[in-house]
């Protein structure tokens, strides 16, 4: 009676009728306010109420020494473990471990041979040319295992022409190398060993046995004067860590946490090489450079080609065909693809007519950063654009405003390796950036992916691949006429540090790359076997290469 009494004399304060309503609306809360938050309750409705607005749920910079269990992900990690495994069990069974005991009993490129299949004056342009190999070790003896590492090109330097040649290894010590004679005149064959099975095998152990051949330093912000730590993909340590975290990709980076200092101050990452090596002692022979990159010798001189008038009908370039190998040659410094007709792009009405209203974003390492170094140099009306930032690896922009045409840049993430300080105030994966274009058919994407894997174990290599391919199928559901390129890795230097940058790493790199993005509707610029056709041996090819990558992928959305 009370209750009621107390109610009908507060409301007679207010007669107006809205004001009625909102002292009642008012009581109701307070009612509410009183009872829900009981002292049992309270901390549950806030976390609650927390995390229903959290925002950064997938990459938060987080300090701990145990990582939390991932909050609902959205794809099953064992799913990727388990493909991860398959993928790394096929491999160990093409690359098997070899004896080692000396170096005489290692594959000799001087006492192998190569033999001419079906020898003959003349060919015709578009014959298959086959050569035999027979190895054998330094001591004369026949290889009776395959496994080596080897490299086929035919050339014609007075035309500026070059070609690689498919090898097929028998396992047996033989291997039969094959060419596809693209051009007409005098040819010269090359036949490289670039390293014995033995020296494969073992850069495959020792790739897969650690992480800290590279020396991760991380910069902090701390007023004036920044404050250093080691970083890296892994630690063993019970020590305080920075973790950076995703969840969901499985992808990860530390820093021992300086003292005093959030984890959110990290501002900019440098490397260096450590001086560890899991090669034995006695496998470095192996490696030396009389060692690397030798000719195997061969029983004939070059070979004459003739036009015989044959012809191939081709059709235009178009995303989703599959790259043969090899799938291309080099004539007079130019690129000409052997699965597709490409057009002529070299006037800059033509190339500004393909390039109006296109968004296109460049995701990788510098040999990518290489085309938009160049591309000013094809289109005079693109000017860069200042987004900040400092050095060699920030992100860079191309505008032509006029055009209505974007180009952008951008670093891939870790493991990222250079002695130059970069920013990582904005880094992020390959997967993530994906994930951030809404795409449309005037929306382009070129990913490269490799070189700065190739010094760390495998799984590393494969998972991020993995990753890039879901992403790319999630950007195909929401706008499947978004155009999304491959560009594979470039060859480079022979002599570079074989443990961490041999080509071999990158062929196997190049082999996972295509059969994870086999299903995929998307292009592929061959850079591999541009680099091989060239035989540039430089991981920053000359322009003329870089002008036919960029031709290549211009065929590709225009």
């Amino acid at each position: 009676m009370m209750e009621k009494t107390f109610i009908h004399r507060l409301l007679a304060l207010f007669p107006n009728a809205i004001a009625h309503k909102l002292l009642l609306m008012w009581m109701f809360v307070l009612a509410f306010w009183v009872i829900y938050f009981s002292p049992k309750d309270y901390t549950k409705f806030l976390f609650s109420l927390r995390n229903s607005i959290s925002l950064d749920h997938w990459n938060a910079f987080r300090n701990s020494t145990y990582p939390e269990a991932p909050p609902n992900p959205e794809i099953s990690p064992a799913e990727t473990e388990l493909r991860i495994k398959r993928i790394v069990e096929k491999l160990d069974q093409l690359i098997p471990p070899r004896p080692f005991t000396n170096v005489s009993s290692t594959t000799s490129a001087a006492h192998s041979r190569a033999s001419l299949l079906s020898p003959r004056d003349t060919h015709c342009r578009g014959d298959r040319l086959d050569i035999l190999l027979e190895m054998r070790d330094r001591l004369g003896r026949r290889k009776e295992y395959g496994g080596d590492f080897l490299r086929a090109r035919i050339f014609s330097p007075a035309l500026k022409a070059g070609a690689s040649g498919k090898v097929t290894d028998f396992n047996n010590g033989t291997y039969l190398v094959s060419f596809t004679l693209f051009w007409e005149g005098q040819v010269s064959l090359s036949i490289l060993l670039i390293h014995p099975s033995e020296g494969v095998s073992a850069l495959w152990r020792a790739r897969n046995q650690g992480y800290d051949r590279v020396i991760f330093t991380g910069q902090f912000a701390n007023g004036s004067s920044p404050v250093f730590s080691k970083c890296g993909l892994t630690f063993n340590t019970s020590a305080e860590l920075c973790e950076y975290l995703d969840y969901r990709d499985q992808e990860a980076f530390y820093c021992l946490k300086p003292p005093q200092v959030p984890c959110e101050a990290l501002t900019h990452v440098t490397t260096r090489n450590a001086d560890i090596s899991y090669i034995r002692q006695k496998e470095w022979a192996l490696f030396d450079r009389s060692n690397v990159g030798v000719e195997i010798m061969k029983n004939f001189a070059s070979i004459k080609v003739l036009a015989c008038g044959k012809s191939k009908n081709i059709t235009k370039c178009q995303l989703g065909m599959k790259s043969p190998f090899p799938s291309g040659y080099t004539l007079k410094k130019k690129w000409i693809a052997a699965f597709c007709k490409q057009r002529e792009l070299n006037e800059t009405k033509t190339i500004n007519d393909c390039l109006k209203r296109k968004l296109i974003y460049l995701m990788g390492d510098s040999t990518l950063r290489q085309w938009i170094q160049y591309l000013p140099k094809m289109v005079k009306t693109l000017k860069y654009f200042d987004l900040h930032g400092a050095g060699p690896f920030k992100t860079h922009v191309l505008l032509d405003a006029e055009r209505h045409i974007l180009i952008q840049w951008k670093k891939h993430g870790h493991p990222f390796i250079t002695q130059s300080l970069f920013s990582v105030k904005d880094d992020n994966y390959i997967p993530r950036e994906i994930d951030r274009i809404a795409g449309d058919k005037d929306t382009a994407i070129v990913i490269t992916l490799g070189q700065h894997l190739r010094p760390f174990p495998i799984k590393i290599f494969i998972r991020r691949a993995i990753n890039i391919q879901k992403a790319i199928e999630r950007l195909f559901l929401r706008s499947p006429e978004t155009k999304v390129i491959l560009k594979t890795e470039n060859t480079r230097r022979m002599f570079d540090n074989a443990e961490m940058f041999s080509d071999f790493h990158g062929y196997i790199q190049n082999l996972i790359m295509r059969d994870i993005f086999m299903d995929l509707n998307v292009g592929v610029i061959d850079a591999w076997d541009m680099t091989i056709a060239d035989s540039t041996d430089n991981v920053h090819p000359p322009d003329y290469v870089i002008e036919n990558q960029i031709n290549m992928f211009l065929n590709y959305i225009c």
